[in-house]
């Protein structure tokens, strides 16, 4: 069966997170995404080592089903190089800083008269203007883009998300804005420029929270369980943020992950009143109706925690499930890497390593009926230079030549 994007290629440019989180998602589409490093690789190869003289694991859950090459730029045959590769090239992607493909030598306008019809796809920190040449990591787009002002309780500092929202985020971005220049280009027959400003990209994810500053015009926000409201929106804990209250609860046996969080809707309150022993609130005017509960939500959630400390957070998930009663255990990292149901769902899978022997990643999180994915893994250091140069009509004795010329 074949793939949704077999037949393109798409030239890896990029480097650490964010970019190859793109380029990885459209390798498992089916994409032939050749990761064009220096000759001392991706550094991400090296960082945060848990082996030595092996690949990280930072490396190669970003990396699967992608081919190497090696290629210095700076050489003036590394740049011929790099022209024959845009040229039979549909997609290029980068994630350099500001204007580095430029002074390469390799402008929008010189990339376009190489191959009218390549997809220049870019992730920068900040768009144009006042922010533009500042530097943009993960935690620096969180606190830039709205995110970590919202992020922790009241009486807290800002706080950062496990989640890579900043790098991760923006990269499943970009894929959306490549298959769209992707799709056009069948009409119009040209490439496009594409890039994604990793300050946007966490903003929209903040969207709801620019919800709730116009809101908070109008009076404070009911739905928080703040006391006090500035002109500001609060951080506010482990609040659900949208109109149903929902709150993380402590279960049984108390360790640090023993938590599920439960989400009271209107139908759900008597259900649960009798779930955890206390019928009578049920039809109390004091507690029936979500407007009554609005003032005292660490009361009703301390009762219910009552209850759930009593019970495993599956124990709970279980029973609460049958009420059709929203919630979710907090699953730990560990929790979810041994899941055998993520495992059968593809969700986590074990790729087989030449040095590792197997390592476990993330598996795509697109599914597609008629494109199924298969996970491989990722690609030694200029592993495939002799296949892709050999192409270009690079024979292996000019290859040796320019590897001893230090071009590859």
């Amino acid at each position: 069966m074949g793939k949704a994007l077999e037949g393109v290629r798409v030239l890896d440019m990029t480097h650490v997170q964010s970019g190859p989180s793109c380029t990885q998602i459209l390798a498992w589409l089916g994409a032939d995404v050749i990761k064009l490093e220096a000759p001392t690789g991706d550094i991400t190869r090296q960082q945060l080592r848990d082996l030595p003289d092996v690949d990280s694991l930072y490396f190669t859950m970003l990396n699967c089903n992608k081919r190497s090459i090696t290629l210095n730029m700076k050489s003036e045959r590394g740049k011929e190089i790099f022209t024959d590769l845009v040229k039979n090239s549909d997609i290029l992607v980068e994630n350099f800083a500001p204007g580095a493909i430029d002074r390469m030598g390799f402008t929008w306008d010189r990339l376009q008269s190489i191959n009218p019809e390549l997809i220049y796809a870019s992730i920068k920190g900040f768009g144009p203007g006042r922010y533009e040449d500042f530097k943009a990591y993960e935690v620096v787009a969180q606190a830039m883009g709205g995110a970590m002002s919202t992020t922790g309780f009241e009486d807290g500092p800002p706080t950062a998300t496990g989640a890579q929202i900043g790098d991760s985020g923006t990269g499943i971005h970009l894929v959306a804005g490549i298959l769209a220049a992707l799709y056009q280009r069948t009409t119009t027959g040209k490439g496009q420029r594409v890039s994604v400003a990793m300050q946007e990209a966490v903003l929209n994810l903040t969207r709801v929270k620019l919800r709730d500053q116009q809101r908070l015009a109008n009076g404070p926000l009911k739905e928080y369980p703040n006391d006090n409201f500035g002109d500001e929106v609060p951080r506010s804990g482990n609040a659900s943020g949208g109109g149903q209250p929902g709150w993380a609860v402590r279960t049984a046996p108390g360790g640090p992950n023993d938590y599920i969080y439960v989400i009271v809707q209107p139908p759900g309150w008597a259900p649960i009143a009798n779930l955890i022993g206390k019928p009578e609130l049920a039809d109390d005017p004091d507690w029936n109706t979500p407007a009554a509960r609005l003032d005292k939500l660490d009361k009703m959630f301390g009762l219910i925690e009552q209850w759930t400390e009593q019970h495993t957070k599956f124990e709970v998930m279980e029973k609460l499930n049958a009420l059709n009663v929203p919630c979710g255990p907090i699953l730990s990292t560990k929790e979810l890497i041994e899941d055998e149901t993520l495992a059968e769902l593809g969700a986590v899978v074990e790729v087989k390593h030449p040095q590792r022997g197997t390592f476990k990643t993330v598996g795509c999180p697109i599914k597609l009926s008629d494109s199924p994915v298969q996970v491989e893994t990722s690609p030694g250091l200029g592993e495939h230079n002799s296949a892709i140069y050999g192409g270009l009509g690079i024979d292996t004795a000019e290859l040796e030549e320019l590897k001893a010329a230090g071009v590859v």
